[in-house]
């Protein structure tokens, strides 16, 4: 056998590998199930959402700032606005302003299951108003849109949540399991008061959940290049966050005569290092599960890519990681934040101070990236130490993407949405989540909602807007959830 005829033999079947593997990649799914009419009285959640978006409940992290008039304002007109549920449901107020409401179930053997989002928003940048087509707190209806701040982040969930209930609820309907719903006041500043209250509340009475739902990902459309279907990101555990100062120590003195190398240099070559080197990454577990199922769907080259990861592995993590949400799929990223170096422009300080902020994958925590921090670096000049008071947050454990509460939270969503591609994720920021999985055996941040890449761009940014169609759907989401969710032992 000649050398040519061997390679051409090898080609075939490596080729032939390739293929097979391939069309054997093929998607899982079954048959959909039968859409689902729900009546929601659009006029209604419209009204609803652009009062919602009127009052003011900005949370500046500030206790000697914060004004809480608004809050109180604001519940006291979810009070008004929903008077079935305040009738038909208990209220309790957490740190004076987290609305923590129990619906009873009829079988207390159940275990419960709770629904949260927060109704505090973020303020408008300085100098940004401008920039906005419509007021950020006027709740304008216009193009198909409800605009304003927290139109998104995280009022309408709110809303549309309080609209299935009412819906519920007028239809005579009594869950069989007991179903919490807690709407958070400092989301946006961490939940130290309002979601880790509830927690601590629900512990304190021996409850422990079946699962709980929280804002974290939506179904994106457009946003997954290769896919033309819409992809539901069912956000099954969310990162941690540590932050580090590197104090690089050297010479100082006056900038007239500096010494060849200055704190600053050290400093600026540590920086270098660290974002030339990332921590160690990859698409095993959860990563490798959400990039399956969307390339089950996907164009036929991500199949040939996803199917045969054992020769193109790399280049797919390589070819993800090129845009920002890919590479923070993959990994704990490393962001530097801060800055600080010298007090006079004439004068070289014998420290330059640098601020990293890392984003915890579930599979490291804050130890392992202070040692990797130091090896890459490798400069005993340079000191790392926790930032500030010295606390992080640990990444998420990770909820199960097999259990009845997520195939549940599946089914909803191909009933109001279709042929929408489910997935697993991860959430890349941080949710009141992390207080409420304390107490739940799985934690699921995600909403019914659709999202393009325009619509991510308002979250925390300028033109903040939920459209009327998402409303709509977000109502029949939850309204089809609770239905299925509390009427079975599921």
């Amino acid at each position: 056998m000649t050398l040519l005829r061997l390679f051409s033999l090898l080609v075939f079947a490596l080729l032939t590998i390739l293929l097979v593997r391939t069309f054997m990649f093929s998607s899982t799914e079954v048959v959909l199930p039968e859409p689902a009419h729900v009546s929601v009285d659009e006029e209604a959640v419209v009204t609803n959402m652009s009062a919602a978006i009127g009052y003011k409940t900005i949370s500046t992290g500030n206790d000697d700032t914060q004004d809480y008039l608004e809050f109180e304002r604001f519940i006291e007109w979810v009070k008004q606005t929903y008077p079935v549920v305040q009738a038909e449901l208990q209220l309790e107020m957490v740190a004076d302003y987290t609305m923590l409401y129990t619906w009873k179930g009829r079988d207390e053997s159940l275990a419960p299951i709770l629904l949260t989002a927060h109704y505090d928003v973020v303020p408008i940048a300085p100098g940004s108003e401008p920039d906005w087509s419509y007021d950020p707190f006027a709740g304008d209806v216009a193009d198909g849109y409800v605009w304003g701040r927290g139109a998104l982040d995280d009022k309408s969930a709110v809303v549309v949540m309080l609209e299935a209930v009412t819906l519920l609820l007028n239809q005579g309907y009594v869950p069989e399991r007991t179903v919490y719903f807690s709407f958070g006041h400092d989301e946006e500043i961490g939940g130290p008061r309002g979601a880790a209250g509830v927690t601590e509340l629900l512990r304190s009475r021996g409850v422990q959940l079946a699962w709980s739902l929280d804002e974290g990902s939506f179904v994106t459309d457009g946003v997954i290049p290769g896919v033309d279907n819409l992809v539901a990101l069912v956000n099954v555990a969310e990162k941690g966050s540590v932050t580090y100062d590197l104090i690089a120590h050297g010479p100082g003195g006056h900038s007239s005569m500096p010494e060849a190398e200055i704190p600053i240099d050290i400093l600026a070559s540590a920086l270098v290092k660290l974002r030339a080197n990332p921590i160690d990454g990859g698409l095993d577990g959860l990563g490798g599960e959400m990039i399956d199922g969307i390339a089950r769907q996907g164009s036929f080259l991500l199949r040939v890519f996803a199917a045969n990861k054992w020769l193109f592995g790399g280049l797919l993590e390589r070819q993800l990681g090129q845009s920002a949400s890919g590479n923070a799929l993959q990994r704990t990223t490393t962001a530097p934040t801060l800055l600080s170096a010298g007090i006079k422009t004439n004068v070289i300080t014998p420290t330059a101070t640098a601020t990293v902020n890392f984003r915890l994958h579930p599979r490291d925590t804050a130890e392992t990236v202070k040692a990797h921090i130091e090896r890459v670096i490798n400069d005993s000049r340079v000191e790392v130490k926790l930032h500030g008071d010295g606390y992080a947050t640990p990444a998420s454990g990770v909820s199960s993407w097999t259990s009845p509460a997520y195939g549940l939270i599946k089914k909803v969503t191909k009933q109001v949405f279709g042929q929408a591609v489910v997935v697993p994720s991860l959430t890349m920021g941080g949710t009141d989540s992390k207080h409420y999985s304390q107490i739940a055996d799985d934690s699921y941040r995600y909403q019914f909602m659709v999202v393009n890449a325009e619509d991510i761009s308002g979250f925390h940014g300028t033109n903040e807007r939920v459209s009327v169609e998402n409303l709509i759907n977000g109502t029949k989401g939850y309204y089809l959830l609770l239905e299925q969710a509390a009427s079975n032992g599921d």
